[in-house]
């Protein structure tokens, strides 16, 4: 039988890994550019889930980060400071910082049980008490949404695609392929 915090787990581990992959081998400047009009941005979509990480599976469960998040501490946060980084956050500082807010949101989830009593800090009073379960579920589905976001900006940078792109079968079945869903596509395009 499967072990439901664990297989949690094992997904969040997944879902951690995937964000931070599409990070490798690119310049500061890429990790940093904003790509879409919202300013989405690789390093900021980290630094974003390591907020998340500490509250969620650390803070809701009186175990405060180590560190002192600024963005945080002078609610910048309210005003989207989460979701880039500044000149003075290098690119080895935001990684290193949501590697160790992983780690400390593992310490929690390996210390409590499913059912364990959680109170989220921002959440309105009348449902800011939860459980850890809830609160795994929440992280894991916040980690896998912007793992999703950073696979597409990470294609508008350098057209790397994830690990189904690698597995496809090269170039020219791509091409072809984008060929066709350009042909669905065309077949309700607009009169010109």
């Amino acid at each position: 039988m499967t072990d439901v915090k664990a297989e949690l787990h094992r997904k969040l581990c997944e879902a951690r890994a995937g964000l931070l992959s599409r990070l490798d081998g690119l310049s500061e400047y890429d990790l940093r550019r904003p790509l879409t009009p919202t300013g989405t941005n690789l390093l900021g979509l980290v630094k974003h889930v390591a907020g998340g990480e500490y509250v969620y599976l650390g803070t809701s469960f009186g175990r405060p980060p180590p560190e002192t998040l600024a963005w945080e501490e002078d609610g910048s946060i309210w005003d989207g400071a989460d979701m880039w980084a500044k000149p003075d956050e290098s690119s080895e500082y935001i990684i290193g910082l949501y590697q160790r807010a992983c780690a400390h949101g593992d310490a929690t989830v390996e210390a409590l049980d499913l059912d364990a009593p959680g109170r989220v800090p921002h959440w309105p009073a009348e449902r800011a008490g939860t459980t850890l379960g809830v609160l795994i579920i929440r992280m894991l589905s916040e980690t896998a949404q912007h793992a999703g976001h950073a696979d597409i900006v990470r294609e508008l940078i350098d057209g790397r695609g994830g690990a189904d792109h690698d597995s496809y079968g090269g170039e020219e079945v791509w091409r072809a392929y984008l060929a066709r869903i350009q042909a669905a596509a065309d077949a309700f395009a607009p009169p010109s």
